[in-house]
């Protein structure tokens, strides 16, 4: 039972650490991020660019979708423009998931220290870099918490059972991945977890490729609540979030043996290999919409936004 409560401040830990870091930056350059979502968004290409540089300033896709389903709602921005945006937000969040597979354990005590004296100054600048430090060493330490973990974690049977059974079914570990980020609303903090296990020995590649994909869709659950009461064209944008997530994961399934065969060649430690798998994954995706943007948006107009008919009529 201890080491369920410590699991789960870990991950409270390291969905805090990802909070403050997106505070930190978002504070540093606040207005400039809104700017850029409006002017830059004219062809789907600069919407993608301008999503991917964004969301990896943030560190987080879900907080620029709702910041976009946001200036959606407040006719600033209408649905087209939210396209490239959509493709750019999958690419940018690979940006933290492969900075969270460095080794900085010897740095994250001078990190947290330094981070929350700075927190201190009345400076907004220094305040939110020392947001962003400190942050940065909660993140780093809630992973390392994430291996130590894995291995107590399974001697318990449930657990150790439970992480047998997905290791053997691929569907068992999406839906896992999917359900999990839901609750949790961090698909890095889902991706931290799958790379515990894996680094533990206990999780194969191929589950944690399945978690990662289940991973993509559970994410989309924010921007959905998010679009709720905001009118037609911001459910219309976090739907096309659902729709991009769930048709690349459907495209991915079959690959994820071949993916699994051959991830030696991407990095020699598994959780490397699970980062640049997620990036593979994220940036086909994006990349493969992206000279049918148009039609992809009139594909989620057509399914979401029929009238229905008068039948007086």
């Amino acid at each position: 039972m201890v080491y369920i409560l410590l699991f789960i401040l870990c991950i409270l830990i390291f969905i805090f650490g990802m909070m403050i870091i997106r505070f930190g930056l978002f504070n540093l350059s606040a207005n400039k991020l809104k700017d850029w979502l409006i002017k830059l968004t004219s062809t789907p290409l600069k919407g993608m660019l301008t999503g991917t540089f964004i969301t990896a300033l943030l560190q987080s896709s879900t907080a620029v979708m709702v910041i976009t389903i946001g200036l959606i709602s407040a006719r600033i921005m209408n649905f087209p423009q939210s396209i490239g945006i959509i493709l750019g937000t999958n690419i940018g969040t690979t940006f933290k998931t492969e900075l969270i597979t460095f080794n900085i354990d010897r740095a994250l005590v001078p990190l947290a220290i330094s981070g929350a004296l700075l927190i201190l100054f009345k400076n907004k600048k220094a305040r939110s870099i020392g947001m962003l430090l400190f942050g940065i060493a909660a993140v780093f330490t809630a992973m390392k918490g994430f291996e130590l973990l894995a291995e107590p974690l399974t001697s318990m049977e449930i657990i150790n059972n439970y992480i047998l059974s997905i290791n053997d079914q691929i569907l068992l570990s999406l839906l896992t991945g999917t359900i999990m980020t839901a609750i949790i609303q961090s698909s890095t903090a889902m991706t931290g977890i799958a790379m515990g296990f894996l680094t533990a020995g206990l999780l194969h590649l191929d589950a944690g490729i399945a978690i990662v994909l289940g991973a993509n869709i559970g994410t989309c659950i924010t921007a959905l609540i998010a679009s709720i009461g905001g009118g037609k064209e911001s459910r219309l944008a976090a739907f096309a979030h659902v729709w991009l997530n769930v048709l690349g994961v459907l495209l991915f399934i079959p690959l994820i043996p071949t993916l699994t065969d051959n991830a030696s060649f991407l990095a020699e430690t598994k959780n490397v290999q699970l980062a640049h798998i997620s990036v593979i994954f994220n940036v086909s995706t994006s990349l493969m919409v992206l000279p049918f943007a148009t039609r992809f948006g009139k594909m989620i107009l057509f399914f979401h936004d029929r009238k229905p008919k008068n039948p007086l009529t």
